[in-house]
């Protein structure tokens, strides 16, 4: 969905929306973590989050990847910044076309920083001179496809700013009409520049008002996090500095946690002010830090910790080609990410009803191979890789997981137990002593408010339920009683599978069964969430691996207790419980 539409939708009831931008980092380390803050902030809904392009594109097939993951894994409406800096048209192109077919629509037109080691910005041979140039080309080639966003800048472009911060009035106005032609060859939003003086923010608004600049004006504000940095980055764009400013950091700049405290500060008072003067839409650049971010939304009243919203229990791409999917099975709950990659492929995707997970027109489910590990993994060897002597060790795992003592598990790609789970963690404990290994579950919920924080989904106004489900691992003879205490209760229903595929269930293979569903006003009755026999099978097979490659892998071929683990997926089920 393009960003002007968003902005104009969230804003049309008075609301305040806000972003954040990122930038990629030079590891493969900060990436895992980059996307690991990243998933934290964006539980907050954001109206998006734009990703950004090294100087002299140094980091171009960075950012089209982590632009992808952003889009379609971590589900945000992500903005690419594109600059001319080394890029002749056909790598441009590249860049767009790539986007495109990620089911990307936004993108941040800029004319970009010379490279490193350059003091001047240089036109390549077959490249553009300007954003404008760049607009201009985006609009003439791909039509109304993509979103363009541009930069403004309240103090004036770095290079027009003198000696002494100083911007000549004929230098601005300059600025001003640029401005309005990068708008008028295409652009729909402004964001503009860091700023610390809020008064020539808001006058520069005005002034884009008075040429006819009618677009929204998204303000950066960038959280003082500490002293140096915010040195540096103000000298590098030449940033005014109010003296009430430097007169507080002065006497502190050396207590970072005093620094911070005070960014947080001046941030919301900021953000507040241009409130006030009728802006409803605001732009943090993290510096790929999230708690000065989220601690002014806080102080804004914009978000609250322990109220996330979900328009879904699960959190669709972004992608535009997934726009209405709205139906998934259950056995991915935990593995949102494993069940996108399955996906990727397929040209219509779920809407309403669920149908026949073999339908052609979903495509096929078994897509899924492992992905890289990630510095999550390292938690899961230190939780998970330690020494097993018995069945009852094995147990004794799952257990602590479900009563938050292991904040991960080879089972979940989410970080601890989601809150839906705390509602029943006791309970787990003790299915999980008794040797049902459980891996995934949700708890019955019978038509509470749909803005309820740990059950809730799809905003206020509705009703929500839930059916209590129950997926583990057990033993032929742990089954076989589970199997016969249900005969009495005919409501309840079961699966389960070997990991060789023998199957015993008391449902059709062609049963699908909707777990979680919502009623809202005006609407037909949404079931987001499903069990469904034949997707269950496809799933066995990621399960079982896990076991084998998640968990006995981190040990040692030779170590006993790979041993125990590798003779225990031979002999175990993979099974589910419901109504």
């Amino acid at each position: 969905m393009k960003i002007i539409d968003k902005i104009r939708e969230s804003t049309a009831g008075d609301n305040v929306v806000f972003s954040f931008e990122f930038f990629p980092p030079k590891t493969e380390d900060g990436v895992d973590n980059l996307f690991d803050r990243m998933e934290r902030m964006v539980a907050h809904n954001p109206t998006f989050c734009d990703i950004t392009w090294g100087a002299g594109g140094t980091t171009a097939d960075l950012t089209l990847e982590i632009a992808n993951r952003m889009q379609n894994m971590v589900c945000v409406e992500t903005m690419m910044h594109l600059t001319c800096t080394n890029m002749p048209v056909d790598k441009i192109d590249h860049a767009l076309v790539t986007i495109k077919s990620n089911g990307i629509q936004n993108v941040l037109a800029l004319r970009g920083d010379p490279p490193h080691g350059q003091d001047k910005f240089v036109q390549v041979d077959g490249g553009f001179a300007c954003a404008l140039d760049l607009v201009e080309h985006i609009r003439a080639k791909y039509g109304d496809y993509f979103g363009i966003t541009v930069a403004g800048y309240p103090e004036g472009h770095p290079e027009v700013i003198q000696d002494g911060g100083v911007t000549t009035p004929e230098a601005y106005q300059n600025e001003l009409a640029y401005l309005k032609r990068k708008v008028n060859a295409g652009a729909e939003v402004i964001v503009t520049q860091l700023f610390y003086d809020t008064d020539i923010f808001l006058k520069f608004v005005n002034d884009c008002r008075q040429i006819g600049i009618t677009c929204p004006i998204v303000p950066g504000i960038m959280p003082i996090n500490n002293y140096k940095g915010f040195i540096r980055m103000t000298g590098f764009c030449k940033t005014k500095i109010p003296a009430e400013i430097m007169a507080a950091l002065e006497p502190i700049k050396d207590n970072e946690e005093a620094v911070r405290a005070y960014g947080i500060h001046l941030g919301a008072e900021m953000c507040k002010k241009i409130m006030v003067n009728g802006i409803r839409t605001i732009h943090l650049y993290t510096l790929n830090m999230e708690k000065s971010a989220l601690a002014i939304l806080m102080n804004l009243g914009l978000i609250e910790e322990s109220r996330v919203s979900r328009p879904l229990p699960w959190r669709r791409p972004a992608n535009v080609l997934r726009v209405k999917e709205n139906v998934r099975p259950i056995f991915w709950a935990n593995r949102p990410k494993s069940y996108i990659s399955r996906t990727l492929a397929w040209e219509r995707f779920p809407h309403g009803r669920w149908e026949d997970s073999q339908n052609p027109s979903y495509g096929i489910l078994t897509d899924y191979q492992f992905m890289r590990p990630r510095a999550r993994d390292k938690k899961i060897s230190e939780e998970w890789a330690t020494p097993l002597k018995s069945v009852e060790d094995v147990c004794e795992k799952f257990t602590k997981f479900c009563l938050g003592k292991l904040r991960s598990s080879p089972w979940s790609e989410l970080e601890g137990l989601q809150l839906e789970t705390k509602i029943i963690c006791e309970q787990l404990a003790n299915v999980n002593m008794k040797g049902f290994l459980t891996i995934n579950s949700q708890p019955a919920v019978n038509g509470v408010k749909s803005d309820r924080p740990s059950v809730g989904w799809g905003g206020s106004g509705g009703y929500v339920y839930q059916k209590a489900y129950l997926e583990f691992f057990c033993s032929r003879e742990s089954l076989n009683a589970l199997v016969e205490k249900c005969k009495a209760y005919p409501f309840l229903t079961y699966m389960a599978v070997n990991k060789q595929g023998n199957w015993i269930a008391n449902v059709h293979n062609a049963d699908v069964n909707a777990v979680t569903w919502g009623v809202f006003p005006s609407k037909e009755i949404v079931q987001p969430t499903v069990v469904d026999p034949a997707s269950f099978m496809v799933w066995k097979d990621e399960a079982f691996e896990l076991w084998s490659r998640g968990w006995a892998n981190l040990y040692p071929e030779s170590d006993p207790s790979r041993k125990l683990l590798d003779e225990g997926a031979e002999k175990l089920l993979l099974g589910q419980l419901g109504r």
